[in-house]
């Protein structure tokens, strides 16, 4: 490497099934030029930066620079199918002939994970639950929280804050195992459309969800002809009492690409 290709990189996006140069336009970072690096049937689609991080203390300039990454690699798959995400600010030091090079070194491995992910996209499932609502249903139910209840209106003030601490234990208990039952029959339905799931705990919450327990939260690896599908199980989730659903996608299948190993 000399000293040029020393100080030179490529920013890399995706991994993509192309085999021809081509430039996707000024779509990148900071509207850098987007271009594809091909090794037989694959290519690598990059653009040229210096070999170093990009690092800023404007969060706001972040953004832009991770909703660019991220639609640089919708345009790639939208042109050519599905596309192996690579996450932001990931840099290869070198020239064209680097990537090609690393291309060429884990070609086997990158066709087959093309082939492995083709058709199908990654989604995001959320539930969420009112909980004081099912709090509530489960105070009407069970005769033994019931029972309690009663026992409190006729208590005297010390014994009746002791027992209000038991009730409120007895409830959150019983929502927790509720929600615990609820999250295991809703992902077996899921599954049923899936060709893979990964719980997600810590997934971004909107703000209209925040007054709202997480039931289940899943990275889902789906299949096209499944998405409508799996949309239907959903719907008719959304539509129980107390219960919202969250669906978004489609994504490139950043969770599901295995290349480490």
């Amino acid at each position: 490497m000399n000293d040029a290709e020393a100080t030179e990189g490529r920013y890399i996006y995706c991994v993509a099934s192309c085999g021809e140069e081509l430039v996707l336009g000024d779509v990148g970072i900071e509207n850098a030029r987007v271009y594809a690096i091909p090794h037989n049937d694959i290519a690598a689609i990059v653009h040229a930066c210096p070999a170093k991080p990009y690092e800023s203390k404007d969060e706001g300039r972040v953004k832009r620079w991770v909703f660019a990454h991220n639609y640089v690699i919708d345009k790639a798959t939208k042109r050519f199918g599905t596309v192996l995400p690579f996450s932001f600010d990931v840099i290869v030091k070198g020239g064209d002939d680097t990537v090609k090079n690393w291309l060429s070194g884990i070609y086997q491995k990158l066709k087959g994970e093309l082939e492995r992910l083709k058709g199908k996209s990654e989604y995001t499932v959320q539930i969420f639950c009112d909980a004081p609502l099912l709090a509530r249903k489960i105070e009407k139910g069970d005769p033994e929280i019931g029972k309690l209840a009663e026992e409190i209106k006729g208590a005297q003030r010390g014994k009746a804050h002791l027992l209000e601490r038991k009730l409120e234990k007895m409830v959150r208990d019983a929502v927790d195992t509720e929600l615990r039952d609820y999250s295991k029959k809703f992902r077996e339905r899921i599954e049923k459309h899936l060709e893979e799931a990964r719980e997600e705990k810590s997934r971004f919450v909107p703000e209209k969800f925040k007054d709202k327990r997480l039931v289940l939260g899943l990275s889902c690896l789906v299949r096209e002809e499944e998405v409508e599908k799996l949309g239907e199980v959903l719907k008719r989730i959304n539509e129980l009492d107390g219960f919202s659903v969250r669906f978004t996608g489609p994504w490139a299948p950043f969770s599901f690409v295995r290349l480490t190993k």
